[in-house]
């Protein structure tokens, strides 16, 4: 097996050389991140995914650092470091280069692995998001936290649809079912939904599990034909559903070792169309069990106690699987190597059975071969070699061969000799070779015998006096400590128990049975007689580590005595630690290395060591407080020195006081059932146990009695209370009726004086009342005039705004008469010119003939200009009466447009008016309801009133009826000048005094309908119209004769500047 180590490496290499995986285990390599910074440390992987082609994978830590591994070119890449943990990940996206990442914060990432670049970033879960699940088209993905799912749409990164659920019912995963388009969603309560991915429509449920065999689905697997789904949880069974049939067609029951199912996932084979056979089953101890689902067979399995598996993932084709292990490495392993004995072809049907040999030696067993130099003796037989050690060692060490044989092959005596050699045993194998040395049962059923009895009194509260950080290790310690209470009742009243147990607890916490039967182990054996003075320290035991000090230091242990140290102090901490606080973890693993190896009496003896080893800070030591300090805490000392002087005591010390002439030698503990351990003084611990079943009776008694007296106490304090309150309330009730009668006396005398006090205010307000009345009239009189002269300004301001818009628009149109004559000017000139370079290019060609023909050239010259000066006259002509008649169809238009905006307004101030009118009339109508007396005063008000509204409904109606009248003259308007245009246009020439009438008819039409507008006005306002419109007459007037006067002038002009150009041609 191959190992990588990642290192700070951002790219290389996954294996040096061409992997060759062994059929035992399958692994092709182990890959491994370690950090090379000051401290370093393991970085341990947490979540795995292949890619659709099952080629690439990629994996992250707990740091956020995520790698790609390339299988197929052997490279591997650091794409993204995400600064905090991934939950969860999905590689097989539509785009094949994009992979989604859950983190700790809650979000979900998308990154790319070509540009390293973050794609999106996805929110909206309030929880660890734990899986991911991507629908086989890629488009969309579901990820599932405990209270939430929620489906995306990975072409634009947004939230499709969420599902929410209520708190007492968890999500335990919802995911796609392959090559399908149906979501399924499973819940804490086992029940299991299926959905349409597009409408989110419930196809069905599956039924609930018998009661038989009902278990809480913690894990899902489904085939890649999406018929059969596996789900399993805490228990050794198994539910095969078919999800055609929606019914459980199978329960399969997995060996007594597993308890408990940690992830599921099929093996994928190419030929078998997705209706897959095998399943892998992850189970509590760390291995995954492959079986086949349909002849219910163990095929093959990964992982293994000491190295167990914490998740796994199989590439789509089958071919790998990668396992994060627990230690924090990933395996990958090669399916076809673990199937390669399952695969094995049948053994063939036909045997050939081959003659004897002729000679019982052949002529090769004698023969010499010489070859490059060397002669070669006939080689004897390798089992001749074997057998003959074999009985040699028959012979001589048969009983002290078998006295070091372990299990599973090893050897005790090699084993020493590997450990003094190397000091340690190697890492990797250091678990196996423990549980070889000590035996290890391993017995399940007995063990969980001891769990199932659950936590025991003594360590309910083991939190308190130990407080760990790691509620994981807290836990176990407090299951093992209960497991040992309940195997021997010493155990729950042995104060130094959980500082025994805790390294191995630390060291196993994965393995609670191969943690409780190490310790039970170390207390049977090396823990020999440390009861029998019990609660006492053994001092048996002390006494045994003092006399061998006294033999090898006694300048040392007088020391100890000149300063009244105990073996109680520099013996014991370390023994009821077993050296854990002292040493670090290398140290201490190196250490029971040795130990275990050992006579029990070892340990004793490295006490010993220990304390002569460190002889030189001992013997400067004086305060009894730093003895205490130096045997708590760890200390500058080589503990390969400490294991050299703990042999060199084992070798010296003569028999009458070492230890391991009054220990026993190493005993195993027994398979099937624990031994009986009563190493202890009985009668002490029965006392012990009598006593304090007595004094918890004892309390309860007490506590029973207190709370009856403290009931009947309550129950007299709640008597004498009610009496007493009863008194208090008879008295408060005579006092109040008193009260009540003078209050009621008080009462009616403020009530005669606010009567009279009220009708004072009522005589006020009516006088009030009237004033302000009289002088909301004048005010509504007053902003009644006030608008009326702002609506009078208003009008003059845009009466002189138009006139100034169309003095405007008179001065442009003059302005563009000038272009316009300038640019015909131009193209005349430009004519002429281009007209006199011909004519002299043709007199330049014809002088010859100038003589001959000159006087009939300029007759015809002479005719021509003739001819173009009467078609320019005849256009000017026809242009000015055009443009005259043009400007005065504007004019017309203009003075319409006035006189329609003058009937606009008119019409507005009506309904003002209108609007005043109805306001006045409904506040007549609530000072009517509120006051009966002021309507018999306002009627002959109200009834005028009401006669000025009906005149001006009818002058409104007048209005209306004017502005109908100006609408039609108006529509005939518009049709007099598309009929006069119509017929200009056929004859130009003889049509303006119709147009001029039209004109005087127009502008005495309007003005006749502004003037029976105006004189249903107010007065003033008439007045005021009327000016107006005699202004606004003779302003236009004004103005078409200076327009007229302008045209004459512009004429002129150019009939002069056409003119010139002719007299020069002459």
């Amino acid at each position: 097996m191959q190992s990588t180590d990642l290192g700070n490496k951002e790219s290389g290499k996954i294996w040096h050389r061409k992997p060759s995986p062994a059929t035992r285990d399958g692994i092709i390599v182990n890959i491994i991140h370690n950090t090379s910074d000051y401290h370093p440390k393991v970085l341990r992987f947490l979540n795995v995914a292949f890619d659709g082609t099952g080629d690439c994978l990629i994996a992250g830590d707990h740091q956020g650092n995520i790698y790609v591994f390339d299988l197929y070119g052997n490279r591997f890449n650091l794409v993204q470091r995400t600064a905090q943990a991934c939950t969860a990940l999905a590689f097989n996206l539509r785009r094949k280069s994009e992979f989604l990442v859950a983190l700790a914060d809650y979000s979900v990432k998308c990154f790319d692995t070509v540009t390293k670049e973050l794609v999106s970033w996805m929110r909206g879960h309030e929880s660890s998001v734990f899986s991911i699940s991507v629908h086989a088209s890629g488009k969309y993905a579901i990820t599932t936290s405990s209270d939430t799912a929620q489906l995306w749409d990975l072409d634009t990164f947004q939230r499709k649809r969420k599902l929410n659920i209520l708190q007492s019912v968890g999500i335990q995963k919802v995911f796609f079912l392959p090559l399908s388009n149906t979501i399924l969603s499973c819940f804490k309560d086992n029940s299991i939904f299926a959905w349409e991915c597009d409408t989110l429509f419930c196809k069905y449920q599956l039924p609930a599990p018998p009661e038989s065999s009902s278990i809480l689905y913690k894990v899902f697997a489904v085939t890649r034909d999406g018929r059969i789904l596996a789900a399993g949880g805490k228990s050794n069974h198994l539910h095969l559903w078919c999800l055609e049939a929606r019914q459980l067609f199978r329960i399969i029951q997995m060996p007594t070792k597993v308890r408990a199912i940690r992830h599921l996932e099929f093996l994928p084979d190419s030929f078998d169309a997705g209706s897959n056979q095998v399943l892998g089953v992850l189970s509590q101890d760390g291995i995954m069990r492959f079986i086949n689902i349909q002849t219910c067979k163990l095929l093959f399995e990964i992982g293994s106690l000491d190295e167990g598996i914490s998740s796994s993932a199989i590439s789509p084709h089958g071919r790998y699987i990668a396992s994060i292990m627990e230690n924090g490495s990933l395996n990958i392993y090669s399916v076809q190597a673990l199937t390669q004995e399952i695969n094995k072809p049948p053994p063939p049907l036909v045997k050939v059975i081959e003659d004897l040999p002729k000679n019982k030696l052949s002529s090769s067993d004698l023969k010499r071969k010489v070859t490059s130099g060397r002669v070669q003796q006939p080689a004897k037989s390798r089992e001749s070699k074997i057998q003959t050690r074999i009985l040699k060692q028959d012979l001589t060490g048969d009983f002290e061969s078998k006295k070091n044989e372990l299990p599973d092959g090893l050897n005790k005596k090699r084993l020493q000799i590997l450990l003094k050699g190397y000091g340690e045993y190697p890492t990797k194998y250091r678990m196996f070779i423990w549980r070889s040395l000590l035996q290890l049962p391993e017995n399940h059923t007995a063990f969980s015998s001891l769990i199932d009895k659950g936590t025991h009194v003594a360590f309910l509260n083991l939190q308190k006096k130990y407080p760990i950080k790691s509620r994981k290790l807290l836990r176990v310690l407090q299951r093992t400590l209960s497991a040992l209470a309940h195997w021997s009742v010493i155990f729950s009243d042995t104060p130094y128990l959980p500082l025994l147990a805790f390294p191995f607890v630390k060291l196993f916490q994965n393995n609670q049975l191969i943690c409780f039967e190490v310790i039970a182990t170390l207390i049977i054996n090396w823990c020999q007689h440390w009861f029998e003075y019990f609660p006492n320290p053994p001092i048996n035991i002390l006494s045994m580590i003092e006399n061998v000090l006294a033999f090898h230091d006694k300048e040392l242990l007088q020391h100890f005595i000149d300063h009244d140290i105990t073996s109680q102090l520099y013996a014991w901490p370390l023994l009821e630690t077993v050296f854990s606080e002292v040493l670090t973890r290398e140290e201490w693993l190196k250490l029971f290395d040795n130990i275990f190896s050992n006579h029990p009496s070892f340990l004793l003896m490295t006490v010993v060591a220990y304390n002569m080893c460190s002889r030189a800070p001992l013997l400067n030591c004086n305060l009894k407080d730093d003895f205490e300090f130096f045997f708590h805490h760890r200390n500058n000392l080589d503990i390969n020195v400490v294991i050299r002087q703990v042999y060199h005591l084992m070798e010296t010390t003569p028999t009458d006081i070492h230890p391991d002439s009054m220990l026993n030698v190493f005993v195993a503990l027994t398979k099937g059932q624990y031994p009986v351990f009563n190493q202890y003084p009985k009668f002490i611990v029965d006392y012990q146990t009598q006593e304090q079943e007595r004094i918890r009776n004892d309390e309860l008694d007490y506590l029973r009695e207190r709370q009856t007296v403290e009931d009947m106490q309550a129950k007299v304090d709640q008597q004498r209370v009610e009496d007493e309150a009863w008194y208090q309330k008879q008295e408060l009730l005579r006092q109040a009726e008193e009260t009540r009668r003078e209050m009621l006396l008080q009462e009616e005398e403020k009530m005669i004086q606010q009567r009279q006090r009220l009708a004072a205010v009522k005589r006020q307000l009516k006088v009030k009342e009237m004033h302000l009345q009289d002088a909301a009239r004048r005010r509504f009189l007053k902003l009644q005039q006030d608008q009326r002269e702002m609506e009078l300004r208003r009008l003059d301001d845009e009466i002189g705004r138009k006139v100034y818009m169309r003095d405007q628009e008179i001065a442009a149109t003059a302005r563009d008469l000038e272009m316009r004559q300038l640019e015909l000017e131009s193209q005349k000139r430009l004519y002429e010119k281009n007209l006199t370079e011909n004519q002299e290019a043709v007199a330049k060609e014809m002088r010859a003939d100038a003589d001959a023909y000159r006087r009939k050239v300029d007759l015809e010259e002479h005719m021509f200009h003739k001819l173009i000066e009467a078609g320019e006259t005849q256009s000017q002509k026809t242009q000015k009466v055009i443009k005259e008649n043009l400007a005065k169809a504007e004019q017309a238009c203009l003075n319409t447009d006035w006189q329609i905006q003058s009937l606009h307004k008119q019409k507005c101030d009506d309904l003002q008016r209108n609007k005043c009118y109805q306001e006045v009339a409904k506040l007549l109508r609530e000072n009517r309801r509120k006051e009966i007396e002021i309507i018999n005063a306002m009627v002959e008000e109200e009834a005028k009133k009401w006669k000025e509204a009906e005149g001006k409904e009818l002058r409104l109606r007048s209005a209306k009826k004017a502005s109908a009248l100006s609408d039609a003259s108006r529509k005939w308007f518009l049709k007099q000048e598309i009929n006069a245009a119509v017929e200009h246009a056929e004859n130009p020439c003889h049509k303006e005094p119709r147009f001029q009438n039209e004109q005087e008819d127009l502008s005495c039409l309007p003005r006749t309908s502004q003037l029976n507008d105006s004189s249903e006005m107010d007065p003033s306002t008439q007045i005021s119209l009327n000016r107006r419109a005699v202004e606004w007459d003779t302003t236009g007037q004004n103005l078409i004769e200076k327009v007229r006067n302008l045209r004459q002038r512009l004429t002129a002009r150019a009939r002069h500047r056409c003119q010139t150009p002719h007299l020069l041609a002459a």
